[in-house]
């Protein structure tokens, strides 16, 4: 990095992240330390509107796109395009405080430290910086997940996802009125983009790495499913007669499950989720079962098979059980690698610091997962301790290694800015064309 320091930064600065972290985390805050802030919900627009609020006093300025992202930008090369660089606010139920949250945090601070090191040694970057709160990554309350991010990239209509409705009938567009989540901001054009997240598995907790170099993505089948039988006495009916779709969603569930027999051991991950039942009342055999399937494999043809193997199961149940089964949404993302300059980017950057530093692979799904798909991408990881768990309120990663983190996301965003990673180049070419 031409002209400028690869130290760390000092411990104010460290301390000053850590303050703010532990402020972020008493919106929605749960009885075990954990967070509860569905997408668009009160406890979520209390955290977007501390968030924005932190980025105007530190200089941003801050926009809303028609989806409810929220940009905080910082000019700091007139006319030149963004790096962009963020994560998601939005939790799942009874969730823990880092997913997402840390990775937006991160952003915002490295932004700001790359920006005060720019000015406190007189360098002028070659790109701009702007931070991003992506609306609804976890998908909980409205499907799909990365909905935010699935518009920006235009993976997902907006007006299409606007009108989709949570389990009470409330969209997308009337949930984020209600937080003042709406706006009309057209981002500008990005150059680069990179996300700093917590692994969500104990790989790197159990190799003692510190960073993460996010090298590929899995692959993930997300669908919803509807089995329909027959309402009737769940007495009086005669077995034989019984068209029970509780049962034919029972099949279902552990066939599910066996598909794991027929692959090498991780290689293909698969669970079950959101199950309504109707009339779901007593004495009564359902009508009705609707659930979600989640398939999960290394690569994009290991996932193929496996939902082949569960359709052929699925027509010889709804001969057995006498329902239909159908599915009625699907959200689907192919395996793939991300930027080997981008990887070799964040290595040198963790051992210019100092820290031990891997390859990985990220099984979960991420807002990077769509925008390595329009813009180069970088992604890292810090560990997640307590055995890796996730999505629950004992999800922890100790402060140490969110600092040290932070200090290596930093690094790679002063260098990003910079223009140190060559993909990123094509984007001043392009707007000199404009």
């Amino acid at each position: 990095m031409t002209g400028l320091s690869a130290g760390h930064p000092s411990s104010a600065d460290d301390g000053a992240f850590l303050d703010d972290f532990v402020t972020m985390s008493t919106f929605g805050a749960t009885a075990n330390q954990g967070v509860d802030r569905q997408a668009a919900t009160a406890e979520d627009g209390q955290t977007r509107e501390w968030f924005t609020g932190l980025l105007r006093a530190n200089g941003f300025t801050v926009d809303i796109d028609p989806i409810g992202n929220i940009f905080g930008l910082l000019e700091l090369v007139p006319g030149a395009p963004y790096v962009l660089l963020g994560s998601h606010l939005d939790s799942q139920p009874l969730a823990g405080r880092f997913d997402g949250a840390y990775g937006v945090l991160s952003a915002a601070h490295a932004a700001m430290r790359t920006r005060d090191q720019f000015a406190a040694n007189g360098v002028t970057p070659t790109f701009n910086l702007a931070v991003v709160d992506w609306f609804n990554e976890e998908g909980c309350r409205f499907k799909p997940s990365m909905m935010g991010s699935g518009v920006f990239t235009g993976l997902l209509d907006l007006e299409k996802t606007l009108a989709t409705t949570d389990a009470h009938g409330v969209t997308v567009a009337e949930a984020l009125q209600a937080i003042d989540g709406v706006g009309t901001f057209t981002p500008p054009s990005i150059a680069a983009y990179s996300e700093i997240h917590i692994e969500q598995g104990r790989s790197m907790d159990d190799a003692n790495t510190t960073i993460g170099m996010v090298s590929s993505t899995w692959s993930a089948r997300k669908y919803e499913i509807v089995v329909r039988g027959e309402q009737s006495h769940s007495g009086a009916t005669r077995m034989k007669d019984r068209r029970d779709a509780v049962l034919g969603a029972a099949k279902v569930i552990v066939a599910v499950n066996d598909l794991l027999a027929k692959f090498d051991e991780e290689a293909v991950h698969s669970s079950i989720s959101e199950l309504y039942v109707a009339p779901n009342s007593p004495v009564t055999v359902a009508r009705e079962v609707r659930f979600l399937i989640d398939i999960r494999a290394r690569e994009s043809g290991l996932l193929a098979e496996a939902y082949a193997h569960l359709q052929d199961s699925i027509a010889l149940i709804e001969a057995e059980c006498r329902v239909s089964i159908d599915e009625i949404g699907a959200s689907i993302w192919e395996s793939g690698p991300f930027l080997e300059s981008g990887i070799e980017l964040t290595r040198s950057s963790a051992e210019a610091l100092g820290y031990t530093n891997d390859r990985v692979l990220t099984l979960a799904g991420h807002d990077a997962t769509n925008m390595k798909e329009i813009v180069p991408t970088i992604m890292l990881f810090v560990p997640s301790a307590a055995g890796g768990i996730s999505h629950n309120e004992r999800e922890f990663t100790s402060d140490a290694d969110l600092v040290s983190g932070l200090n290596v996301f930093t690094h790679v965003v002063t260098r990003l800015a910079l223009g140190e990673l060559p993909e990123s180049l094509n984007a001043l070419e392009a707007a000199a064309s404009r």
